[in-house]
């Protein structure tokens, strides 16, 4: 066992909550182990003012953090999984993945109890293609604009009604103590989640053995099993995570379902499937998913976006 351990973070509350759990995870695990943090800024946190669609690129809240890892300046490091790229630099390896909170996308407004009640022109913020493409889908009279920041950032500009409403992960709601905010959730028939939403990845070198063995407890199987569906059709489909790809896997027992949908951007195309199988076989039913989905139209969608 290492003497000490340390977490690279992104400096966000939600970041420092994610990495401090993990840190209280492993002081108990390992008393005698001192674990501290360094936090790391991202090219993601820098870029405020510009919707990430048009920064460009994968890995805006990551690369930062894998650089000082394959330095060694750090052991591991704690990510929202839904921001990972699907292909790690080489030398880096998803240690963990946490058991999943709430998955959905929550609706949050000063104004109205679920998405159903918006009225006719509504003013909704989001960051994600994949949300708004779904959004514009079910509702293409919604003015769906544009909304950066971290989370108290982006409540701040609903509550001065700059918005009538907002969708933000409710994951991390729950875990800023912003849970009383989610009016309801998104229905999962209106707006599927991001690959990997609600579940932390622990990320760190490849080689480095003894930090591996002692992350492994903090592994929950059928959260990985599930983000394992989810991340494989996003590599097979080759969707950025600003691109409108949603994906959602469920684990009962050795059996998994899969729901994934591929949008254009303006919502008036979406493409949806799901398959069903052994959750053993996750990461093969995602790709076989991913196939068959690109054949039966969703090359030309993405063709169109990309």
């Amino acid at each position: 066992m290492k003497a000490k351990l340390k977490i690279g973070t992104r400096q966000s509350l939600l970041a420092l909550w994610q990495s401090n759990h993990i840190a209280a995870c492993l002081r108990r695990q390992y008393p005698e182990c001192e674990i501290e943090l360094k936090k790391i800024v991202t090219k993601g946190d820098k870029i405020l003012d510009v919707p990430l669609a048009q920064i460009g690129g994968k890995g805006l809240f990551t690369k930062e953090i894998e650089e000082e890892l394959l330095s060694g300046e750090i052991d591991l490091a704690v990510h929202s999984l839904k921001d990972m790229p699907t292909v790690l630099p080489e030398g880096l390896c998803l240690t963990a993945i946490t058991t999943r909170a709430n998955v959905g996308d929550a609706f949050v407004s000063n104004k109205y109890a679920s998405f159903a009640e918006l009225p006719l022109g509504a003013v909704v913020g989001t960051s994600s293609l994949r949300r708004r493409a779904q959004l514009l889908a079910a509702r293409p009279d919604l003015d769906i604009r544009d909304l950066r920041g971290n989370v108290d950032t982006r409540l701040r500009k609903l509550d001065e009604g700059l918005y009538d409403a907002v969708i933000l992960a409710a994951a991390g709601l729950e875990r800023l103590g912003h849970a009383d905010r989610i009016q309801s959730l998104i229905p999962s028939a209106v707006c599927l989640p991001a690959v990997g939403q609600g579940a932390l990845a622990i990320e760190c070198r490849d080689g480095d053995k003894e930090t591996r063995a002692m992350l492994d407890f903090l592994n929950d199987l059928p959260t990985r099993q599930a983000t394992g569906a989810e991340r494989a059709f996003l590599g097979l489909v080759e969707g950025g995570c600003q691109v409108p790809i949603g994906v959602h896997a469920d684990v009962e027992g050795n059996k998994i379902r899969v729901e994934a949908i591929i949008a254009a951007l303006d919502g008036s195309t979406v493409l949806r499937d799901t398959i069903t199988g052994s959750a053993d076989d996750a990461v093969s039913l995602g790709q076989e998913l991913g196939r068959k989905m690109l054949a039966n139209g969703g090359r030309e969608i993405l063709a169109a976006i990309l």
